[in-house]
């Protein structure tokens, strides 16, 4: 983890990569054991170093399923290490691919703050 300095105290970075997808309520729970049991597993197995972990957050509504992966890296060079030079590019599976019915074209980095 880097750390950086502010008002004299020390603290730590983080980057949080963040992505999108939907899929139909018929489709979620196929989805979210992938994500749980395959995909999240196989970016742990890859030992990026600098990667963290990876969270998912589940919005049903109605006739979508919105999904959010969050993944927490040290640096955007780690960030860099699992999505290649194009950072924003989504990585995405092809089988969970063709379980989305529509997804973000760009991940999102932030500089996790607190």
């Amino acid at each position: 983890m880097r750390i950086a300095e502010r008002n004299g105290s020390k603290i730590d970075i983080m980057i949080a990569r963040i992505w999108h997808g939907w899929t139909t309520p018929e489709n979620a729970k196929t989805y979210e054991e992938m994500l749980r049991d395959e995909i999240f597993p196989s970016i742990a197995a890859r030992n990026i170093k600098g990667y963290r972990r990876a969270e998912l957050f589940i919005h049903e509504d109605g006739d979508e399923i919105e999904f959010v992966t969050l993944l927490r890296f040290d640096s955007m060079d780690a960030v860099k290490e699992f999505a290649g030079a194009d950072e924003s590019k989504p990585v995405i599976y092809p089988k969970a691919e063709a379980l989305l019915t529509r997804m973000d074209e760009r991940s999102r980095h932030y500089r996790i703050a607190i």
